[in-house]
């Protein structure tokens, strides 16, 4: 279960329209990264320029005030000031050349401010509803005359919290908002793999021999139904292509069956009437033979085309796999022991599937025929079941064939003999692929180290 898992994760990861969504997630994911800061920065600003702009405001204010009364009127406007709660925050202190307090709410000089001119930030200590806090404080100091020290700050624990509230909110929506994103890039992905794999499933049937299947539009007029649109008519002309070249070549082998078989019975007449002996004779046996080749062409010609146009579906039956290889085998034992081949039979009762008999008979016959006719030594014909598949192999001990060669073989009137003395019509391994795609199986070639191991898959019953 995890293989497989991870095989479908391996298999996602792979895809363009998982590169195409990750992408989409980074631009996400950067611009709302890039708004979030923008956002946090512009309000921490504006905070501190408050703050600052308070600052400046009160220090204005007192060194008017110093200007005009001198220091007794600063520390008294210090005084009353700082009596009472302001409720703004603001923090006062006047000391003396030795650092005595003479007036503000801030009982002593804060412990690590340096005395010299300019801004400064401390922790001071503030009650709150008798309950003594340590709060952090931002502000200016200024130096008066005779070592007279003036403390103007304001307590910045509500901009400090303002700062962390305004973190907190922007790092959880952009939390949320990549949550969102990230499901907005996998449902984008999934519907743009559905749609690929639409044409994927379409190609794979057309493949495999079903010429009428076609892309499902869906009428939205985008990209997709475009491409589905043009593949949809492309399959159209190959399909009238293929269907003509079929009805062309099925119609020549149906109109040329009949005039041969009517010219080999003719030849047939003419040999009983012959004398046995002569040249004669040899000659109309020889018509004979080639008129029997022609015919097994033209046949097999017309099996091919039956096969591939699924009008034998409705002949498909119940059947004993392992009792068609059981009745190929009987069939051609006389001809292994002819050509001294050892012909070997090993199969598991009672594989049924669904067929048509004909035609899987046929099928196991050219591959058994081929076996005895390329392979020779030891053939062996088996059939088995597993994992709800039922497959059948013939094996043989002869040269084998190339594996850049397999799937040519396939094709129709390949033959791999140069010379092409060896009796045959190249339409064997055509016919069995033609029944196996009838059969919604599998026809596959491998090494049999030595020789060829030919491999047809059904699905079991």
């Amino acid at each position: 279960m995890l293989r497989r898992l991870l095989g479908q994760v391996r298999r996602l990861v792979k895809t363009h329209s998982f590169r195409l969504a990750s992408l989409y997630f980074v631009v996400f994911a950067v611009s709302v990264l890039g708004v979030l800061v923008f956002v946090y920065w512009t309000s921490a600003d504006f905070v501190e320029r408050q703050t600052q702009a308070t600052l400046d405001a009160e220090i204005a204010g007192l060194a008017e005030q110093y200007a005009q009364r001198g220091i007794s009127g600063l520390v008294q406007i210090v005084a009353a000031r700082s009596a009472g709660d302001r409720g703004d925050g603001m923090l006062y202190l006047v000391t003396d050349a030795d650092g005595h307090p003479l007036a503000g709410n801030i009982t002593g000089w804060p412990e690590g401010t340096p005395v010299a001119a300019g801004p400064v930030a401390f922790n001071v200590q503030i009650k709150v509803k008798g309950v003594t806090q340590t709060r952090p404080a931002q502000g200016a100091l200024i130096v008066i005359p005779d070592g007279y020290r003036l403390l103007v700050a304001r307590d910045i624990s509500d901009a400090a919290l303002y700062r962390e509230r305004i973190k907190m909110t922007l790092l959880w929506s952009g939390l949320v908002a990549l949550v969102v994103g990230l499901i907005g890039g996998a449902v984008m992905s999934r519907n743009l793999l559905r749609r690929v794999e639409q044409v994927n499933r379409t190609a794979e049937r057309v493949m495999g021999g079903n010429l009428s299947d076609r892309v499902p539009l869906r009428g939205s007029r985008d990209e997709f139904d475009q491409l589905a649109a043009n593949l949809n008519n492309m399959l159209d002309q190959i399909e009238r292509l293929m269907t003509g070249m079929r009805e062309v070549s099925d119609n020549i082998a149906h109109d040329l069956r009949t005039p041969l078989a009517r010219l080999r019975a003719r030849l047939e007449l003419s040999l009983i009437k012959a004398p046995e002996d002569g040249a004669q004779t040899e000659a109309v046996r020889a018509a004979i033979d080639e008129a029997d080749r022609l015919l097994a062409t033209f046949n097999a010609l017309l099996n091919i085309a039956e096969a591939e146009s699924g009008a034998r579906r409705s002949a498909a039956e119940p059947l004993d796999l392992a009792q068609t290889a059981r009745a190929a085998a009987e069939l051609y034992e006389p001809v292994a022991e002819e050509k001294g081949c050892a012909l070997k039979l090993d199969v598991e009762p009672g594989i049924m599937i669904r067929g048509d008999r004909h035609l899987l008979s046929q099928a196991v016959a050219n591959l058994l025929d081929n076996a005895l006719k390329y392979g020779g030594g030891e053939v062996l014909l088996s059939a088995h079941q597993q994992d709800g598949r039922a497959a059948l192999e013939v094996s043989d001990t002869g040269p084998g064939i190339p594996e850049e060669e397999r799937e040519a073989v396939f094709d129709r009137f390949v033959r791999l003999e140069p010379s092409r003395s060896t009796p045959g019509n190249g339409l064997g391994l055509s016919l069995v692929r033609a029944v196996a795609r009838l059969h919604n199986g599998t026809v596959a070639l491998g090494d049999n180290r030595p020789g060829l191991r030919v491999r047809l898959e059904f699905a079991a019953l």
